[in-house]
């Protein structure tokens, strides 16, 4: 490697190091370990071929040397081709063994990336909807990138760095000190003023870099929430176009000035370098020369000591960045570490069983449930805030009981906030009740289940939920209809389409079932979209349904059309439904009225009109809208 060459790797190095390194933690070493067992064969042959590498490195100096005084001293020609091959021989070798370095490098690296991506990925999913609605997908996201390929560079480059690097610098003072020591410890003294400056101007230029990367990482987070169809449906709605582009332009603006000032650092830097070993070399010439004229030193020992002279110091400034480069592949180890750490608030139990065969019926047991804080769900770093939110803890659901027998339909209605589509999720179990239980269980009064020693598998087999929100994947319909159920046949999905009154518009476009519906959906308008969430569930032919709010986004007339839909696949199987409207759920078998998080009414639609309380208020309250609204629309005669 040319002084340029280590000039650049320090460089490179240095300005890519993480700051606010810590001591070494040997819980989080031990971690890694455990990653790197599974390929501790390839690791060994890696160093191995490391070490080898390096003997070579210094073999090739040695071996031009020794031509310089084969020639010098007139020995032959077949002196010099001997070590010409001799020279070949190890160039070839270099070839061949840097070759399966590179092989060995990458299948470490790539598998240590698959392990921990998969990894966190497998944990992420894990985590309760709490996690989610508090964190950034960017961040996140990051770590299963940015931060897995930081650790993957501990396996690929600085274990095999720090082991090659050892052998060559040892390697190379025993010749050059066995070659001239005087020679040698000379060249030592201007060392100093090799990584001073190392040292100082990359910590420079890390600084400039960081500040770049966190103005990239705002303009991602701006163009990734701009650039998506509600974003930019937003920003065309109520945002100032003008003072987005005026904020994206200054901090592009800054990152170029960054650029420039980087450059010129960078530049500045590999000269300054450039120049010590310009001298590093004259010295070795120099007195090396002037030994060899006075007859104590052999002329090819001047060539071993000049070619050997960036062998002694591309190991010197690679192994004085060891630490940096360690510490830095540790901080992302440790960062991938706090995100496997978070534990699930939802889990399964070793336990679990199945949810019993046949009709389903739901109980809610006295439930009550406060949403857990953000320190029992969350992480700082994944928010971007200093501290979590502590807060929490807040009842809001008090003594939910209610039960629902197979067959039947029990409707939530309520005012906004009132806790019903948390009674959704707790049936789910998007979250686990703090008391009480909710069940699943058979007819009559036989005790059910408690959702919480049911196995996952079972319970999404038998729930089935259409959200408020409609939500689509960017991806075919026949692949968003297949999420509930991958074996479905095309016959299968044209005839749900059929049910949720979207056949003719479908069979209309020109991919038909292969259309790609767009990011969430938004190549679809509103009802289409919300009937096609209604047709993923009428698919995975569920035994207990929850509807929260699945009508909320068509018109009258699709909501009858879609109503009847669901009316017939619905019967025989236990429904929740819950509606803002209160005439889609006039026929339900049971009303539930919830306000602050307690049920304060329970009837059938006619008695609860008797009753004139809550449910009577509400219900003339949007009939009365209604009546505005439909005389508002007659014209004037």
């Amino acid at each position: 490697m040319s002084m340029d060459g280590v000039a650049w790797r320090s460089l490179y190095n240095i300005t890519r190091a993480k700051s606010g390194s810590k001591p070494f933690s040997k819980e989080t070493l031990k971690r890694v370990m455990g990653f790197a067992r599974p390929h501790r064969g390839k690791l060994i042959a890696f160093v191995a071929v490391s070490v080898a590498m390096a003997f070579l490195a210094v073999a090739t100096p040695v071996l031009a040397g020794q031509v310089v005084d084969a020639i010098v001293a007139a020995a032959g020609t077949g002196e010099v081709i001997r070590l010409a091959a001799l020279i070949a021989a190890v160039a070839v070798a270099e070839a061949a063994l840097g070759m399966v370095s590179r092989w060995l490098s990458s299948t470490i690296g790539e598998g240590v990336i698959v392990d921990l991506r998969t990894r966190v990925f497998d944990h992420v999913q894990k985590m309760p909807i709490a996690f989610f609605t508090r964190t950034r997908t960017g961040a996140l996201v990051s770590r299963l990138n940015n931060d897995v390929i930081g650790a993957q560079s501990a396996f690929a480059g600085t274990l095999s760095g720090v082991v090659s690097n050892v052998v060559a610098l040892i390697l190379t003072l025993v010749v050059m000190l066995n070659t001239s020591w005087l020679v040698t410890v000379l060249a030592m003294v201007l060392l100093p003023i090799f990584l001073i400056p190392a040292r100082r101007m990359g910590s420079k230029l890390a600084d400039l870099r960081r500040e770049a990367a966190e103005h990239n990482a705002a303009m991602g987070t701006q163009m990734t929430e701009r650039f998506s169809a509600p974003g930019a449906t937003l920003v065309k709605l109520f945002g100032r176009p003008a003072d987005e582009s005026r904020e994206f332009a200054l901090r592009a603006g800054r990152v170029r000035d960054i650029g420039v000032r980087t450059a010129m650092l960078q530049f500045t830097f590999v000269t300054a370098l450039t120049l010590v070993s310009a001298l590093a070399l004259a010295l070795v010439y120099g007195l090396g020369g002037w030994l060899a004229i006075e007859g104590q030193l052999a002329p090819g020992d001047v060539v071993v000591l000049a070619l050997l002279l960036t062998r002694l110091y591309a190991p010197l400034t690679a192994l004085s960045n060891a630490r940096v480069e360690i510490m830095s592949a540790l901080v992302s180890f440790e960062r991938v570490f706090e995100i496997l750490d978070l534990k699930p608030l939802i889990q399964e139990k070793p336990d679990a069983v199945e949810v019993p065969p046949g009709p389903v019926a739901v109980e809610f047991d006295d439930v009550r449930f406060a949403y857990p804080s953000a320190d029992k769900v969350s992480l700082a770093s994944l928010e971007e805030v200093s501290t979590l939110d502590t807060r929490g803890g807040e009842e809001v659901l008090h003594g939910i009981s209610f039960r629902v027998e197979p067959g039947q339909t029990v409707a939530l209605v309520g005012s906004s906030g009132a806790g019903k589509s948390t009674i959704a999720q707790l049936l789910s179990r998007l979250y686990d009740v703090d008391s009480g239980a909710v069940r699943l269980g058979g007819r009559g009064a036989a005790a059910g289940l408690d959702v919480r020693d049911l196995t996952f598998d079972s319970m999404r087999a038998t729930l089935g939920m259409v959200t408020q929100d409609g939500h689509l994947f960017h991806e075919s319909i026949a692949s968003n209809l297949r999420l509930a159920r991958p074996d479905a046949t095309d016959e299968d999905m044209w005839d749900v389409l059929r049910q949720a009154r979207l056949e003719y518009m479908i069979r209309s476009l020109p991919d038909g079932l292969d259309t790609v519906v767009g990011e969430r959906g938004y190549r679809l308008s509103g009802g289409e979209r919300q009937r096609l969430t209604i047709a993923r569930l009428l698919i995975a032919q569920p035994r207990v349904v929850i509807l929260d709010e699945a009508t909320a986004a068509l018109d009258s007339t699709n909501e009858a059309a879609v109503q009847a839909a669901l009316g017939a696949a619905l019967e025989g199987r236990t429904a929740v439904v819950i509606a803002h409207r209160l005439s889609t759920i006039r026929a339900a078998d049971v009303i539930l009225v919830v306000e602050d998080g307690s049920i304060v009414e329970r009837g059938t639609h006619t008695a609860l009109l008797a009753a004139d309380g809550r449910y009577a208020e509400l219900y003339r309250t949007q009939f009365a809208e209604a009546t505005a609204v439909a005389e508002e629309a007659v014209p004037e005669l």
